[in-house]
C-alpha cells in the first residue's frame, strides 16, 4: 500500500498532538509544583521552566490547529492535564515534568529528523516545531538548577 502524502500529514498531525499532550502534563506538573513553593521559589519555577513551557505549549498548539486546518485534517481538542498528587511532593512533580517536557520534546524530534516536514509539511509547520523545541531546549538545565537549590 502506497503511504500518500494525506496520510503522512495527518500522522504527522497526530504525533504533533500527543507531543502537545505531553506539555499540558508538564504544564500541570508545574502548576502543582509551584502551588507548594514559597515566593521567592516559586518565581524561579516560573521563571526556569513554567514559562518556557507555557510558551511552547501554546506553540504547539498553534501550530497543530494551523497545520491541521491548512491541510483539513482531523483534529481533536487539546485539553490541559490535572496535576498530580500534591502528596507527591515538588520534586516529583518537577521530575515527572521535565519527563514530560523531555517526551514532548523527543516527539518534535523524530518528526523534524524523519524529514516528513520537509517532504509533506510547509515552511510553517517546520517554524513551528523550531520553535517549540528552541523554548524546550533549557527544561533540563532549568530543573537541575530549580533541584540543586531546593529546600535551601
Amino acid at each position: 500500500m502506497t503511504y500518500i502524502t494525506s496520510e503522512a500529514r495527518q500522522d504527522m498531525l497526530d504525533d504533533i498532538g500527543r507531543a502537545v499532550d505531553e506539555l499540558a502534563v508538564a504544564l500541570a506538573e508545574l502548576g502543582g509544583a509551584y502551588e507548594q513553593l514559597d515566593e521567592p521559589t516559586g518565581d524561579r519555577l516560573e521563571e526556569l521552566l513554567f514559562r518556557p513551557v507555557q510558551v511552547a505549549y501554546g506553540r504547539a498548539k498553534r501550530t497543530y490547529t494551523s497545520f491541521g486546518e491548512r491541510y483539513d485534517l482531523r483534529t481533536r481538542a487539546l485539553t490541559p492535564a490535572e496535576p498530580g498528587a500534591p502528596s507527591h511532593g515538588v520534586r516529583v512533580l518537577v521530575e515527572r515534568a521535565l519527563d514530560a517536557g523531555l517526551a514532548a520534546e523527543e516527539i518534535l524530534t523524530e518528526i523534524q529528523d524523519s524529514m516528513m516536514p520537509v517532504e509533506v509539511g510547509d515552511q510553517e509547520l517546520r517554524a513551528g516545531l523550531a520553535d517549540v523545541r528552541e523554548h524546550l531546549g533549557g527544561l533540563q538545565r532549568g530543573t537541575q538548577e530549580l533541584l540543586r537549590t531546593l529546600g535551601r
